[in-house]
């Protein structure tokens, strides 16, 4: 019984850490390619994305109990916890934390530098409007046209589509990036220390371990108020299943 619910345990908190990892891959992919990116693309790869976020955190997960990757039960204090085995502590971490971590930090890097060059782009080929003063007019003494000077004269062309879409380029880099930060405050307490403690024999005290772990806990409980605070679908989704009449 200990086994199984330390594996479910990891399952679940690693496949939610790895969701992060996919909504930001998704994110990023949506502003990138969204010409190539439709909706039936983004079903297949949402479908696969899931598969691999599953069987990934079956393997963490199991691995302790299909290769006796050490103990689940500690006999000294009479309660369960995670594998202290230093190489599964490696494995693990590094594999729910530590490598989703260096993925999403990187994908939010370049849906920065993306969303950045976009709007900058969009400003140097912007033009600003046309004024009175900007426009001088000479008439030649002996001769009947006319003669016109155009000073710093500019015209800005943009359309409601590329407000819309510059508006939601910027909402889902917000959303990634208040996702990310969430994320990473929630869980980096509870894999510091989860990857310290074995390889150092630190004494850390049950009741910080307990705070970190339910800090990274919450994490899952701040992640769909953030979907549904910047996605309408979400928004929608949640308040038919909470407010159904």
């Amino acid at each position: 019984l200990c086994q199984v619910w330390i594996s479910f345990d990891v399952l679940c908190c690693t496949a939610s850490i790895w969701n992060v990892t996919a909504i930001a891959l998704d994110r990023y992919w949506s502003i990138t390619r969204n010409l190539e990116y439709t909706l039936r693309t983004r079903r297949r790869i949402s479908n696969i994305m899931i598969d691999l976020t599953w069987a990934l955190s079956a393997f963490i997960s199991l691995a302790p109990l299909l290769f006796g990757w050490g103990e689940t039960y500690s006999e000294d204090s009479e309660e369960c916890q995670v594998s202290r085995e230093p190489s599964y502590t490696i494995f693990s971490t590094f594999g729910a934390f530590y490598l989703p971590l260096c993925v999403v930090l990187f994908v939010y890097w370049k849906i920065y530098k993306a969303a950045k060059f976009r709007i900058g782009s969009r400003k140097n080929n912007s033009i600003t409007p046309i004024t009175p003063e900007a426009l001088e007019v000479k008439e030649a003494a002996q001769q009947p046209q006319m003669v016109f000077t155009v000073r710093h004269a500019t015209v800005t062309f943009q359309t409601d589509g590329d407000t819309w879409r510059e508006q939601k380029e910027k909402k889902a880099a917000l959303m990634v990036g208040i996702l990310i930060g969430v994320f990473v405050l929630c869980w980096i307490p509870f894999f510091i220390t989860e990857l310290i403690n074995p390889l150092c024999s630190c004494d850390i005290p049950p009741i910080w371990k307990s705070i970190f772990l339910w800090l990274g806990y919450s994490n899952s409980f701040f992640n769909p108020l953030i979907y549904t605070a910047f996605n309408k679908n979400y928004n929608n989704a949640f308040r038919n299943l909470f407010f159904r009449q």
